[in-house]
């Protein structure tokens, strides 16, 4: 079977996941992993007191801490995670999100009808 350039698969190479993003003083830091028409993947980087202050989304977001602690407020009711904690923010729903200690993470958008 000959592949065409749209189904082509592409395998650049493997790479860690948290070498992918690195903090900067003060700062929040993003990285677009994958940008398709049915949903995002973002890696984030916080350094410590650093968020993004309350606003919501059309759609459902999962958000996977990768290393340090963050409060993220959902609907203004305060939850605390750690790494290899997750949490899914639901669609038009306020959220904000801060830096208890410096930390990573992975959000996973999905975009429905």
């Amino acid at each position: 079977m000959k592949m065409t350039k749209e189904n082509e698969m592409k395998i650049i190479k493997v790479e860690g996941l948290l070498d992918l993003v690195n903090y900067n003083e003060e700062s929040v830091v993003s990285r677009t992993i994958i940008d398709k028409l049915v949903g995002t993947v973002t890696l984030f980087a916080f350094d410590k007191g650093q968020g993004l202050s309350e606003h919501s989304a059309p759609y459902d977001a999962l958000v996977i801490i990768l290393e340090g602690e963050a409060e993220i407020s959902i609907a203004r009711v305060p939850y605390r995670l750690k790494k290899d904690q997750m949490i899914i923010m639901p669609a038009n729903v306020p959220h904000a999100l801060r830096a208890i200690d410096r930390y990573k993470m992975l959000l996973i958008m999905i975009r429905s009808e």
